[in-house]
């Protein structure tokens, strides 16, 4: 299945509250059954851009493990989040961006690629890891000839928004996930 990135979002929020994923049951923890997935055997949420541009594919582990992506309790929507990424060859996965509150760990797996930050360019490879903070624009470019599979952990907070510098837009998630434009505004206008 292909999305285009402004409806990502909500695809794969419906996707995972509807997907009922396999889990096997090993003992139990605080009265909770112990949930299990094999990633080899999980299928990749695809999604692309309208012309291409960005594009990616993933396993998305917590939601497999039961992780309710839009629920409030914080029991339900977990601490974290992880996924494995895999980028095609001359892809990047989404546009470059930083979050409000959200923590971002990175672990190159497999292949090759770059990393735009706010300090330039820096080339990575298998093995490498590093961490972008809440505030910290960022965004992951396969260059190579090869897919480049990348280990992502989030922090997952509640109420968290996006900032897009290239196009000067704002993912907002509170109440509900707009993307807005705007000029800089004074925080009295329309106010009075």
């Amino acid at each position: 299945m292909t999305q285009s990135l402004r409806d990502i979002d909500v695809t794969c929020d419906f996707l995972r509250l509807t997907f009922a994923p396999n889990k096997t049951k090993l003992g139990s923890f605080t009265g909770k059954t112990m949930r299990k997935v094999n990633t080899n055997h999980m299928a990749e949420l695809l999604w692309s851009s309208p012309k291409g541009k960005f594009a990616g594919a993933g396993k998305e582990i917590s939601e497999e493990l039961g992780r309710k992506p839009m629920s409030t309790d914080l029991m339900e929507r977990q601490p974290f989040d992880v996924e494995i990424l895999r980028v095609s060859p001359g892809k990047t996965p989404c546009p470059y961006h930083s979050h409000s509150a959200q923590w971002e760990f990175y672990h190159i797996i497999s292949g090759n690629g770059q990393v735009r930050h706010k300090d330039g360019m820096t080339a990575i490879e298998a093995g490498d890891a590093f961490t972008f903070p809440p505030g910290e624009p960022h965004q992951i470019i396969n260059d190579s000839a090869a897919d480049l599979i990348v280990y992502v952990v989030a922090d997952n907070p509640i109420g968290e928004s996006c900032h897009y510098p290239d196009s000067k837009k704002w993912l907002v998630r509170s109440p509900e996930r707009r993307l807005l434009c705007s000029e800089p505004l004074d925080y009295y206008d329309g106010e009075e």
